[in-house]
């Protein structure tokens, strides 16, 4: 069969495991990017809009520019716990999703938005709780001449995500952690939060290690050539 580019669905996707999705919910995007060395991380252009706690697995949309009717088709196909990732082009002149689509969404249990796109009707989400992340709003709405892909890889916020990805998101933004990379992660994700809790903990009681935090900045940029002048 030749495959019709541009207008078709893949159902035949691996999910990251529920259970692995809520081990990670409570991490913040910052570890988890960090244990990654600082990488996959979406911009900061793709912002919360109401509630930012976001956990769950990618089910992928690609739209052509300004037009809604396969993201319509992808919340009938996304299962309970997918977030529905919407590659939009970046295109802010019309919205693809607004509240009646939220609304919807978050009846069928899907467990987050995001558009690299525009979305309107931002205030109902203050009342909705359902996670959404776009690059910006416009009342000007979409159309619905159809075409685009759902569950194919897809650009959202400069980075490449790949139905069944896991993506965890809170008021700093998005990260994406590859399904195959999720489970030797988890770990080293659990233990960078438990090293870092322990530290804030000591200096919200004032125990600072004010020593070793100098000389291990000292000794850094005095590898650069360093000059104090006195």
């Amino acid at each position: 069969m030749i495959p019709n580019v541009g207008c078709r669905v893949n159902l035949d996707i691996q999910r990251a495991p529920g259970s692995l999705v809520e081990q990670y919910r409570h991490i913040p995007a910052s570890n988890i990017s960090d244990i990654m060395n600082r990488f996959y991380c979406m911009e900061s252009s793709i912002s919360p809009y109401g509630t930012p706690s976001l956990a769950g697995v990618a089910f992928t949309v690609k739209t052509p520019i300004g037009d809604n009717a396969m993201i319509h088709y992808a919340l009938d196909l996304a299962e309970p716990g997918d977030i529905l990732v919407v590659d939009g082009g970046a295109e802010l002149s019309r919205a693809l999703m607004g509240e009646i689509m939220f609304t919807y969404a978050w009846q069928k249990g899907i467990a987050g938005i995001i558009v690299d796109g525009a979305i309107r009707d931002v205030d109902c989400l203050s009342r909705l709780p359902l996670p959404v992340y776009a690059s910006g709003v416009t009342p000007q709405g979409p159309y619905k001449n159809g075409y685009g892909e759902i569950n194919f890889p897809v650009a959202c916020g400069g980075q490449v995500v790949s139905p069944g990805d896991i993506l965890i998101g809170d008021a700093d933004g998005i990260v994406v952690i590859r399904r195959q990379d999720a489970p030797l992660l988890l770990e080293l994700a659990q233990a960078k939060l438990s090293s870092e809790t322990v530290r804030l903990e000591s200096y919200r009681e004032g125990k600072l290690d004010d020593e070793q935090h100098f000389a291990e900045y000292d000794t850094l940029l005095k590898k650069q050539g360093l000059q104090v002048l006195r």
